[in-house]
């Protein structure tokens, strides 16, 4: 029992961040769910934002104020700049900017898009040197391959359907929405989405920059929501006019802002801080096609819906593509400890 008790805690200490970033994708993928159903319910996406950020206000300061009261650096006046920047592009700008991109073109398109933002993050990091990339070593072609490859399986899971994989059982879970209104634009939408995929890419980078001035990740994710709410309800403010979307009553609309306050803009946020102090950006966002693999599957086991060939097959090339890249990082990271 000890010696498995002690190759358990080797295990986790050596996969800790692999472990973590993993987690945030399940649960991206269950938020994924509760906000459809929330949206086609009738809540306000922009309303949602503000209001999630809010709770994760509530939730973060006391462990923000109390484990971090010694450690954390001094508020200056440009790192409050900074910080407001950061939450801008990695709160209010992508979310903002994606959920408006829903009205004007399909998920399909939406989550294809989503998917390529490991490969902005890996560009943009290389760019500014904090990736390595040496074509003439094994790893270097490994993590230039590891991205391609990965964004190939993402395509050919939007675009290539197949055959439809027929359920096995009937599904668990029925969710019952209103209509909603749908006015097609794929030049606004386009842009919107692209918007978003390159405010997260760029923030995923400047996350990097910012820990190395405010190395306290629970602190830094208080502020991130605390001035990501502001932004989000001034916004919502100027573009809502209608007093009654401000109001959520205790059905599917209250849960999916609990949950996405406490799971996804706190906790979550907080695991991507340690985890690119850690591995740095490109890490953080490599495992995101495994939410697409994921939505996927739950989709289809739990609430019924259709899964096509072209999701398995590019599901099971994204898992090659990954394994490629964290093979190239992991070669890469034992040549820097020798050195």
């Amino acid at each position: 029992m000890m010696v498995n008790a002690c190759l358990l805690r080797v295990f986790f200490n050596r996969f800790k961040p692999h472990i973590f970033i993993i987690f945030t994708q399940f649960g991206y993928t269950f938020l994924y769910f509760f906000t459809d159903a929330s949206f086609k319910h009738g809540m306000n996406p922009h309303v949602h934002i503000t209001y999630r950020q809010i709770i994760a206000i509530i939730v973060l300061f006391p462990f923000a104020y109390f484990l971090e009261r010694k450690s954390r650096p001094r508020i200056t006046v440009a790192l409050f700049l900074e910080i407001f920047v950061l939450s801008l592009l990695g709160v209010s700008l992508s979310l903002n900017t994606y959920f408006a991109s829903l009205r004007y073109t399909s998920p399909t398109f939406i989550s294809s898009m989503l998917n390529t933002i490991p490969g902005l993050t890996f560009i943009i990091a290389v760019i500014l040197r904090m990736e390595v990339v040496d074509l003439k070593h094994p790893k270097g072609i490994a993590k230039v391959m590891g991205t391609l490859v990965s964004l190939g399986g993402v395509m050919i899971m939007t675009f290539y359907k197949g055959p439809i994989i027929r359920n096995i059982w009937h599904p668990f879970i029925h969710i019952q929405h209103r209509a909603t209104n749908f006015h097609e634009d794929w030049l606004k939408g386009s842009l919107l989405t692209v918007s978003s995929c390159l405010s997260w890419a760029i923030s995923y980078v400047m996350q990097a920059f910012t820990l190395k001035r405010y190395p306290a990740q629970l602190s830094l994710t208080m502020w991130m929501n605390l001035i990501g709410a502001a932004q989000a309800g001034v916004y919502t403010v100027l573009t809502q006019h209608k007093p009654g979307v401000w109001s959520v009553g205790f059905n599917i609309d209250l849960w999916a802002i609990i949950y996405a306050g406490i799971v996804c803009s706190g906790l979550i946020i907080y695991i991507q801080l340690w985890c690119t102090e850690e591995k740095g950006p490109v890490f953080v966002t490599m495992y995101n096609p495994l939410c697409t693999i994921l939505v996927a599957l739950l989709a289809y086991f739990v609430f019924g819906q259709k899964l096509y060939l072209g999701s398995i097959v590019g599901g099971g090339i994204v898992i090659i593509g990954l394994y490629l890249l964290l093979w190239g990082k992991q070669d890469e990271q034992k040549l820097q400890n020798k050195s």
